[in-house]
């Protein structure tokens, strides 16, 4: 149970949503937007996160949205579940993430917006979109605006004040290209992981992002230049190693070192696997 009063809205439309925001804000009120809530809800009960009102935008048309557009860009809407994003299989590599975040139960609660904008570190679901170079779909009061991903997303996701994330474009070319997936845990298959990567190949290139191994997720330019590099795959995986080291995590789920040796042998086995592709 919630430890504090709120006021909850549930507009019907993008503008409803943000001029809802704009007006609570004025009378000196602390809103918050409200997709799946399950992170929310879980901060709001022990006290990490107060909030005077939630504004819920599961009831906005465009949040829901799950379709390719006319330039044959699928089109994501930020409240979609992580399971709908999976039974849908409209973008694999993004389906085979999000089933691999929580249990079943919870996938059916946690939304894409809402894994995107999480506090949690992992935020698995970007990985997909980092390397298929998806577009974000933001909603403010001056209207709506669209931003790459990889530039509205360095370390978390960054969204003005008063703003909502309403849908994610993709190439559809991008997202049904061949792709990898590994997911490491410390003990079991539903854990947060030691490292995850999801990535795709185009044009021979592999593009590889991580989620898991620092203390937030990215693609890295540079370690692709590496990876897609000459050499044995042990010396690339080694080079990569040497590259991120001194911001590996090191925490209980597991140690830098034991990191940087999981991150070695992920190289080489994404290497192997994608190398006839």
């Amino acid at each position: 149970m919630i430890p504090f009063d709120f006021e909850y809205y549930r507009p019907d439309t993008m503008q409803e949503a943000t001029d809802i925001f704009r007006q609570l804000e004025s009378e000196g009120k602390t809103p918050v937007y409200y997709s799946g809530g399950t992170e929310l809800i879980s901060m709001a009960r022990v006290g990490n996160v107060i909030f005077d009102a939630a504004i819920d935008i599961k009831n906005i048309p465009e949040c829901r949205v799950l379709e390719y557009d006319q330039d044959n860009n699928l089109v994501l809407g930020s409240a979609l579940t992580l399971s709908e994003i999976t039974e849908s299989n409209q973008f694999p590599l993004l389906g085979k993430t999000a089933g691999r975040i929580a249990d079943h139960t919870m996938q059916c609660k946690i939304t894409l917006g809402g894994n995107l904008a999480s506090t949690i570190i992992y935020r698995e679901t970007v990985l997909p979109l980092l390397t298929a170079e998806s577009r974000a779909v933001v909603a403010s009061h001056d209207g709506l605006r669209e931003y790459p991903i990889n530039e509205i997303f360095n370390q978390r996701l960054n969204l003005e004040k008063g703003s909502f994330l309403v849908k994610i474009v993709t190439n559809r070319g991008f997202a049904e290209s061949p792709y990898f997936h590994i997911k490491k845990t410390k003990n079991e298959k539903i854990d947060y992981p030691l490292l995850t990567t999801a990535g795709i190949k185009v044009g021979g290139m592999l593009r590889i992002p991580f989620s898991g191994l620092c203390s937030y997720p990215f693609r890295s330019m540079q370690i692709e230049n590496i990876l897609n590099d000459t050499g044995s795959f042990e010396e690339r995986a080694d080079k990569i190693a040497d590259t991120v080291s001194e911001n590996i995590l090191n925490d209980t789920s597991g140690s830098s070192e034991y990191r940087k040796f999981v991150l070695k042998n992920t190289i080489i086995n994404v290497l192997e696997t994608m190398k006839d592709v």
